[in-house]
């Protein structure tokens, strides 16, 4: 059960989350699979909320399922490209009748649910494209690529709060339908909006670092869940697993899908896409999860720094002290109050995820080629990322920087934890003076101390 304070903080989030990143313009590619899960009403329910409280909010949905059943249903065959990762449907002439009708029946789907929730919504021709040609020695007829994205028409649109929703479908600009890849429309939209972020949205199970041949694990959650890649990890994760012989089928169906995610995601982190989230559409609330939470429930892959070490700014000494407060009724740490952290502010690090503080330390010289670690505090909810560690990992890098000797720390109830770290206890005669001085013989902390 959740106690009161993780609800404070649930709402602290949120509300960071909304303020962060409302007016933005947000993507989400969402298979057609997910359009037959129980939970599609909820989902597409999310997304109208997003739209209704200050979100753009742009659907690209995918089609190739109910493409496969309605050309299936009139007896209609067609073959794909060769040589390719992902092949491409050779969409005929006879076909292409076919292939719209089944595209803007999924489009229907959400324009259906939407206008159910109240949120307006538009099925439009925003992707003009051109013929993909000949590929592999077959003509691929009514196949087509993004040649553009109109994105004006598509921001005057989300500027009237409406929902655009793009089918597989692109035109030349005589008016000749061509069938599009949702992957590469999603890509080209995010880029040509310059989107915040992009959701990809499927059913499968979650990325678990345990399934993977990696020579170093990425950051995992407990339950092995990669929570966050970066592009380069996503190329070590792609060359680690070219060959998975001895995989069964369903797995090697299973990696075949998340390579062709994991492949989009890299192409639209580097084509400027700040996030993009890989969640699994089937579990409620994914998107609102994934959006307005630190920790999220899917796999956030990103160009640039999620998370970083700095150093401590005069706003943020709201958040330390919020920290740190728990752990000074404890008697873990001293009391601080704000002037004296302002004071020594410079000593001070912060640890930052996408904006908010969820750990401290401090670093304060103390004479004799001596510094001495203090103020470590960390948020409960994200001990098993090990941000302490790292905090004390960064001042002890920082103190070998200086030119220093020995770091050391005075600790009443977490020895063992430093012990960890590499530190060996040591008497109080050898702080150095400065420390010794005010050393309180009542509190009784121990020494650890670590040679640089």
């Amino acid at each position: 059960m959740d106690t009161p304070y993780s609800q404070v903080e649930l709402i602290r989030e949120v509300f960071h989350y909304q303020s962060k990143f409302e007016g933005s313009t947000m993507v989400f590619k969402i298979d057609c699979p997910v359009t037959e899960d129980p939970n599609f009403p909820g989902l597409v329910k999310d997304l109208a909320l997003l739209a209704k409280t200050g979100f753009k909010v742009v659907i690209v949905p995918g089609a190739k399922q109910n493409i496969d059943a309605v050309l299936k249903r009139h007896d209609i065959h067609t073959s794909c490209t060769a040589n390719t990762d992902f092949p491409v449907r050779v969409t005929t002439s006879q076909a292409i009748p076919f292939v719209e009708m089944a595209a803007y029946d999924v489009a229907g789907r959400f324009m259906t649910l939407l206008s159910g929730s109240r949120a307006e919504a538009l099925i439009g021709n925003f992707v003009r494209a051109r013929g993909l040609g000949v590929k592999d020695g077959v003509d691929t007829e009514h196949t087509g690529i993004v040649d553009k994205i109109y994105a004006d028409s598509l921001e005057r649109v989300l500027n009237l709060g409406m929902v655009p929703i793009l089918p597989c479908i692109g035109w030349s600009p005589s008016g000749k339908p061509y069938n599009v890849q949702s992957d590469e429309i999603a890509l080209a939209v995010s880029s040509a909006l310059k989107a915040e972020k992009l959701f990809i949205i499927s059913i499968h199970d979650e990325l678990r670092a345990d399934f993977y041949n990696l020579p170093e694990k990425p950051k995992t959650r407990p339950d092995g869940r990669l929570d966050r890649l970066t592009t380069q990890e996503i190329e070590t994760l792609i060359a680690a697993n070219g060959n998975l012989s001895g995989r069964n089928e369903n797995e090697t169906a299973s990696w075949q899908h998340y390579l062709r995610e994991l492949k989009l995601a890299r192409r639209a982190s580097r084509s400027g896409v700040h996030r993009v989230h890989i969640v699994d559409g089937r579990e409620e609330g994914s998107v609102l999860k994934e959006l307005f939470s630190n920790l999220g429930v899917g796999t956030m892959i990103y160009a640039d720094e999620y998370d970083s070490i700095r150093s401590l700014h005069t706003n943020d000494l709201p958040d330390i002290l919020r920290l740190m407060e728990p752990l000074m009724q404890d008697g873990i740490l001293i009391r601080r109050s704000a002037e004296q952290i302002q004071e020594k502010k410079d000593d001070y690090v912060v640890f930052e995820i996408d904006g908010t503080i969820h750990a401290c330390g401090a670093l304060h010289d103390r004479g004799e080629s001596q510094a001495e670690i203090a103020a470590i505090a960390t948020d409960p909810r994200f001990s098993d990322m090990g941000l302490g560690r790292r905090i004390v990992g960064f001042l002890i890098e920082k103190a070998r920087k200086k030119g220093l000797e020995r770091v050391f720390v005075l600790t009443t109830q977490t020895q063992d934890w430093f012990e960890s770290l590499g530190f060996k206890e040591a008497g109080v005669e050898t702080l150095p003076e400065q420390k010794r001085k005010v050393y309180d013989r009542a509190r009784n902390s121990k020494v650890f101390a670590l040679k640089l």
